[in-house]
């Protein structure tokens, strides 16, 4: 059995890779070999590879510079999923695409549910939300939220940088959603790509967090694992505070009740994944 994962320079790529069944095949791309913006590339690589399955966690994740590179942002978000799925169809293999939790409006309180309804308020958003329709009824949709690794481009490494160069952060408090470790939602992609399960599901970390609350816990985590010398000073401000070019939702969190029920596995804290990343943080130095 063979996969190709794409996106093997980001978080979400490695920990897939380092998360295959050890009898599968697992060919990975980076956008040095496989330009997602070019459907005949993608077409290529499908026709030469012929997969079981393609995982697709690359995606354009700049969400403020999205606003004003819309283009581009719909040719790797929205453009490309459809093209992996036309591509598959010739030989029967399965896509299955990662997506987010900016497809909702965060209006809703309440913990959002595969099957409600979408109203993306951002080009990022939107953009993800055309890749979800381009990919088909076939395919396996997973959407996730804040997720985070060890090496990764993320928000609990901006904190680490940001609480050693300062003595006062101010961050988000009114935004609330769930934190996600990669490694976690990479189970949860095999497992259900295993199952052949295709729809909608949703993964996240057990428990939720303002943006303000997860970098309070990070600080506590990282300071007791000697990753900092002390903790700065963390401010909770309004999102109104902090304007940027796109619109966050202001509540996101995920129901994977679905999702859990179908994989029978543990719904683990994101307190707990965080300190398990921060670990692993320490081990690369």
């Amino acid at each position: 059995m063979k996969a190709i994962v794409t996106g093997i320079s980001g978080q979400v790529g490695k920990a897939l890779l380092a998360a295959a069944p050890a009898d599968w095949t697992v060919v990975g791309v980076d956008r040095g070999a496989l330009n997602l913006a070019d459907p005949a590339a993608i077409a290529r690589l499908v026709a030469a590879e012929r997969p079981d399955l393609v995982f697709n966690p690359a995606a354009y994740t700049a969400v403020d510079r999205a606003e004003s590179e819309p283009e581009l942002a719909l040719a790797i978000n929205g453009a490309a999923p459809l093209a992996i799925a036309d591509a598959l169809a010739s030989h029967g293999g399965r896509l299955v695409q990662v997506s987010t939790d900016f497809v909702f409006d965060g209006t809703g309180g309440h913990g959002y549910r595969p099957d409600d309804a979408r109203n993306p308020q951002s080009v990022y958003g939107r953009t993800k939300a055309a890749g979800e329709d381009g990919a088909g009824d076939r395919a396996i949709i997973v959407r996730t939220s804040w997720v985070h690794a060890a090496r990764g481009a993320n928000f609990v490494r901006t904190m680490l940088r940001l609480m050693r160069e300062r003595d006062e952060l101010r961050v988000v408090a009114d935004q609330i959603g769930s934190p996600t470790w990669a490694s976690g939602l990479a189970a949860t992609l095999w497992g259900l790509a295993l199952q052949g399960q295709p729809g909608i599901w949703h993964h996240r970390d057990a428990g939720v967090a303002s943006w303000y609350d997860f970098a309070v816990a990070i600080g506590e985590e990282a300071l007791a694992l000697g990753l900092l010398d002390s903790v700065p000073r963390i401010v909770p401000i309004a999102t109104t505070d902090y304007p940027t070019p796109a619109k966050r939702p202001a509540f996101s969190v995920l129901d994977v009740t679905a999702t859990r029920a179908a994989l029978g596995d543990t719904h683990v804290h994101w307190r707990t994944n965080l300190r398990a990343m921060l670990i692993e943080e320490k081990t690369f130095g």
